[in-house]
């Protein structure tokens, strides 16, 4: 196995292993923390696919800033910890129906995958496919000429979930 395959499979590990942490954890402190070592998982996949730019990237705003943004509305909410069996009992999505509904999902995401994967053209790896956008000023070209409009709606909308987070913690705790 080469050193790039062993690379991946322990990058993945860590994002994968990162991202059921963040839902199996009940401490949303925790969540946070673990979806951090997910960004940090993804990162390493991306400088082994040879785009360190991204990798960077992912740190610096996923892993950097948008986390401090979680953790500081987690903490603004204040969310108070709640008897676990308790929470089971009376939670909606934990009643047997919703479950497999929860499951079927899964498997038609799974097969969906299969399927998207199966689609790859053989030959050429993603560095060929991606030959249009070779460097950060292309990248950023790109970015702001071609898809503006999904990059201001992204900030836009982290602007508005942070606010309403603002104003349901005002109310919450008035």
């Amino acid at each position: 196995m080469a050193s790039d395959q062993l690379l991946f499979y322990l990058f993945a590990t860590v994002s994968v292993v990162g991202s059921l942490l963040v839902v199996a954890q009940r401490n949303p402190i925790y969540s946070v923390l673990a979806i951090i070592l997910s960004f940090f998982g993804l990162a390493g996949l991306y400088v082994n696919l040879e785009a360190p730019f991204v990798a960077v990237v992912q740190i610096i705003i996923y892993a950097g800033a948008i986390m401090v943004l979680f953790l500081f509305v987690v903490m603004l909410l204040n969310v108070p910890r709640e008897d676990a069996a308790e929470w089971d009992r009376s939670h909606p999505l934990y009643r047997p129906g919703a479950m497999r509904i929860g499951g079927l999902l899964a498997v038609l995401m799974a097969a969906e995958l299969g399927w998207a994967l199966s689609r790859l053209p053989s030959s050429g790896g993603v560095a060929e496919q991606t030959a249009a956008v070779s460097g950060v000023r292309d990248l950023g070209r790109v970015l702001f000429t071609d898809y503006m409009f999904a990059f201001e709606v992204t900030s836009i909308l982290i602007i508005a979930a942070m606010l309403g987070a603002v104003v349901l913690a005002r109310k919450h705790g008035e």
